[in-house]
């Protein structure tokens, strides 16, 4: 297999959380307003010192980093960090998916949209959405379908789960990845997939995260 140029999720991850405009929801979103946020596609390199948990994983699995292109994502569902609980596939949410928006990504012909829960408990990168879609850049509250997605149910505390957005220039014929599982380090072979062979199919990332908190 040709070496990948993109790294795990959690990798991209903590490159795109140094984008504070990334993590945060956009005041314009709060009034339902898509055509008001405007993010950039930019480039943003890779600090080494942040990446040494990534940076061996690159080592073990014969990986190279690379800078990616990144662009906004905004959630109506998301407000100072914490998602809300109608997300939640818990007691009190309904588990519909959350509400988001982008700005379109020249060259993008479809986006892949994934939620992970970094750091579950006892478990690696547990994946909560998987879903390819056209070039729509506006997610309706409750876009996803249930074989989709399935709401953050932390067993206990407080979890991260981050939404990550690929733009693709043609569409995969399948979207990898064990839905409603754990992942773990075979994350980086998916996105090599999805890159395609000969690499390039990714064009951009955009990356918002936000907590949840058990009994919440």
């Amino acid at each position: 297999m040709r070496r990948s140029k993109i790294t795990a999720f959690l990798c991209v991850a903590l490159v795109l959380s140094l984008n504070a405009a990334c993590t945060q929801e956009s005041p314009d979103m709060e009034s339902g307003s898509a055509d008001t946020a405007a993010p950039l596609v930019t480039e943003q390199a890779v600090p080494e010192e942040a990446l040494a948990p990534a940076l061996t994983a690159a080592k073990e699995t014969d990986l190279d980093l690379t800078k990616l292109a990144i662009f906004d994502i905004s959630s109506e569902d998301l407000h100072d960090g914490v998602w809300d609980t109608d997300i939640t596939n818990t007691k009190k949410g309904s588990n519909r998916s959350p509400q988001l928006a982008w700005q379109p990504v020249d060259g993008a012909s479809c986006y892949a949209v994934y939620m992970i829960d970094t750091g579950s408990i006892g478990y690696s990168s547990w994946m909560h959405w998987k879903s390819l879609i056209g070039s729509e850049t506006v997610l309706p509250k409750g876009w996803a379908p249930e074989s989709e997605y399935i709401g953050p149910y932390p067993p206990e505390g407080t979890q991260v789960y981050e939404v990550l957005v690929f733009a693709l220039k043609e569409a995969p014929d399948k979207l990898k990845g064990n839905f409603n599982n754990s992942n773990d380090t075979r994350l980086m072979e998916d996105l090599n997939y999805m890159d395609g062979e000969n690499g390039g199919n990714i064009i951009a990332c955009g990356h918002i995260k936000g907590t949840y908190t058990y009994g919440d």
